[in-house]
Parts: structure tokens; C-alpha cells; sequence
């Protein structure tokens, strides 16, 4: 794809350029949301924005405590929960196929599966991939492997353990259970492991090779990568902990585990957006949206959610937040906009500017520079 190219040429530039000296020429409002936001966030934040003339990156603080380097937008980071529309794509996919239904039962494609607390002829997987199914958010407990990894069976059949948070299709509640699910619908149907599906469908045909699932028990990121924070206060004096290796990431799976960079995070949500990965009716059932609680300009599609610009349109993407220390959040216009945002460690969305305030500052801003 010709997106390939130019983020390429653009990453080497922002390597080259000091960010802030390019935010000063010409990013200036973008680069004061994004001082905002770091207040609040982690040691360091950067947006990598752009369309399809070119590409531009503004950054605050620094990748590591003991650095001042900026955040690169080819650093390595975990996506957390970005992870859920490569496994909803891969979905979609096998709708376009005629493989999957997004109205038939799960219980069609992995027959006594989803019982106990829930009924698997009654969720459908439209819901499992809305959020509206109703399974619990976790999987509480699970029983780790030798090696002290987690088998996708064991985090579908843990996390079902839980009670429902409402009946199907009377409520919308963030559920990672459901994508381990969704996960094992794909696994049944192609007859490969989720991350084999991906990566033959999704990462290898757009050339994303900073995009992988880490193999068990590997708590390492690729180099560059930007360690993940947590961090702690002790009256005027702010602490950070390195936390980037304190999860076994089988534990969150297809939920959350994925790794990536700035750079392959959009050209992925661009290639979908354009049509190249699932056809234009299949898309359009993606980004059928119901309210996401708390928001009046973010809706919840089918491992999308759909953010409304302070400038006029909408932009499509998905967050991502992991207690290991990133927050992330990717989105995309139909006109070609593009911008992605991370910070080394986890923050939430109560205090303003909140990272969708970023997004939506550097996609209203324009085309490049």
C-alpha cells in the first residue's frame, strides 16, 4: 500500500527532526494538548498523525525515565485492547466468507461451550463483539499452565464462571470474556490458533511486522520499545516503576496481548477503514454503533468505536490500556486522516484533556505538513 512508504520515510524524519522543533513550525496546537495530557499521563506521550500526502509526529517527555528520548512511532508498545479489532476484522472476514453469521448463535459454532450462567443459543456473535452479550468482564482466576501461561480454552472457561452482567442484549458492558470466545469462534471455524488467523489474514498481506502476539511466557518487547510505567506520588515527588514485564500476557490473549507501533497500529485501522481487509457491507455491520456508557461523542461498534470530531465527521478506532503501563488509542477518517497516540503507562479518561481530546485535535487539524 502506498501508506507503507510514506509513514516509513515520515518515521525516519521524526527520528531525525526533534519533535518539538517540528510541533513549533507546525503542530503547535496539537503539541499543547498533547503537554496537557502527559500532566496526567505517563513519562512521556506522543501522536503520530497524518493523511495520505505524508505523515507528522509531535511528542512530550521522554520514552524511559532514565533518557530524554522521545517516543519514536516505530517504538514497540503493548495494544492492549487494540488487539480486539484485529480479532472482530478476522470475524468479519469469515462473515464476508459465509463462514459466520453476525445474527446466528454462538452456540451454532462451538456447540456447548458457552453454558452454565449463559446460553449460548440465546448470545449471538454480533453480541460477543458489541459488548452486549452480557458475559462477564473477566476471567477470574484462571488455572495457569506448567510454564505459567494460560491456555485460550481455560480463559473462556474461567471467565464464563462468572456470573452474566445483564441478559443478552439489554445493556452494554465492556467484556474481554467475549472476545476469548470470539477467539475460539475464529479458531473453530479456520482451524488455526487466533494469532495463525491474524497474522495469515491481517498482519502479513499489509506488511505490519512490528505486529505479534508474544509467544508464552515472553514478557520482553522487540526493540525500540517504550517501557510501560506505574507510577506513585509521596507529597510533592512523582515515583516510576518499571512494570513494562509484570504480566504473563497469555493471560489477556485476543483480549489485549498483541504488540505493535504507532506506525503499523494505523496503517492497520487505515487499511480497514479503505475497504482492503472486509467488503463495504461487512464494514458498515462493524460500525453499526451503540452508546458507550459515560460519552457523548464516543459509540461502540463491532470492535470499533466511533469518536465524533469537534471539527465535523467522525473517526473510527479503537483504545487500548494495560496494567503493564501503556495507554494507546488509534483512529482513522474515510478521507484518509489518520493520527495514533501512546503514553508509557496506564491512564484513564476522568481527567481532561483525555486522549480523545488528542485524537480529535490532531485529526481536525488537517493534512500534513
Amino acid at each position: 500500500m502506498k501508506r507503507v512508504m510514506i509513514t516509513a520515510v515520515a518515521a525516519v524524519a521524526a527520528l531525525v527532526v526533534p519533535a518539538q522543533a517540528q510541533a513549533e513550525d507546525t503542530h503547535a496546537g496539537v503539541q499543547a494538548v498533547l503537554d496537557q495530557y502527559r500532566s496526567h499521563a505517563g513519562p512521556g506521550a506522543a501522536v503520530y498523525a497524518g493523511d495520505d500526502t505524508g505523515a507528522w509526529q509531535v511528542s512530550s517527555g521522554s520514552a524511559t525515565i532514565s533518557t530524554t528520548r522521545p517516543i519514536a512511532p516505530t517504538d514497540h508498545f503493548r495494544a492492549a485492547s487494540q488487539t480486539k479489532t484485529f480479532i472482530a476484522t478476522v470475524v468479519a472476514q469469515l462473515v464476508d466468507e459465509g463462514r459466520v453469521e453476525l445474527d446466528a448463535p454462538i452456540e451454532r459454532y462451538l456447540p456447548g461451550v458457552v453454558t452454565g450462567h449463559y446460553d449460548g443459543n440465546a448470545i449471538t456473535v454480533r453480541q460477543l463483539l458489541q459488548h452486549t452479550s452480557g458475559i462477564a468482564r473477566d476471567a477470574t482466576n484462571p488455572r495457569a499452565n506448567a510454564d505459567g501461561s494460560y491456555s485460550l480454552a481455560e480463559l473462556v472457561r474461567a471467565g464464563l464462571a462468572n456470573p452474566p452482567q445483564f441478559a443478552p442484549g439489554t445493556g452494554w458492558g465492556y467484556s474481554n470474556v467475549g472476545y476469548y470466545v470470539a477467539a475460539m469462534l475464529v479458531e473453530r471455524v479456520t482451524g488455526q490458533t487466533f494469532a495463525a488467523a491474524i497474522a495469515e489474514r491481517i498482519t502479513t498481506p499489509l506488511g505490519l511486522t512490528a505486529t505479534a502476539f508474544p509467544a508464552p511466557t515472553v514478557r520482553t518487547l522487540p526493540s525500540p520499545f517504550i517501557p510501560g510505567y506505574t507510577g506513585g506520588r509521596l507529597g510533592p515527588f512523582f515515583f516510576w516503576y518499571d512494570t513494562t514485564g509484570n504480566m504473563e500476557m497469555t493471560a489477556v490473549g485476543p483480549a489485549g496481548a498483541i504488540t505493535s507501533t504507532q506506525t503499523d497500529l494505523a496503517e492497520f485501522q487505515s487499511a480497514l477503514a479503505e475497504g482492503d481487509l472486509v467488503s463495504p457491507a461487512t464494514l458498515a455491520e462493524m460500525r453499526e454503533t451503540v452508546p458507550f456508557p459515560g460519552s457523548e461523542t464516543v459509540t461502540y461498534g463491532l470492535g470499533l468505536m466511533r469518536l465524533t470530531l469537534s471539527c465535523g465527521g467522525q473517526a473510527w478506532g479503537h483504545a487500548g490500556d494495560l496494567t503493564t503501563g501503556h495507554t494507546s488509542l488509534t483512529m482513522v477518517t474515510d478521507d484518509g486522516r489518520f493520527a495514533s497516540l501512546v503514553t508509557n503507562t496506564m491512564v484513564g479518561n476522568a481527567t481532561a484533556p483525555t486522549r480523545f481530546d488528542v485524537i480529535d485535535a490532531a485529526l481536525c487539524e488537517g493534512s500534513a505538513a
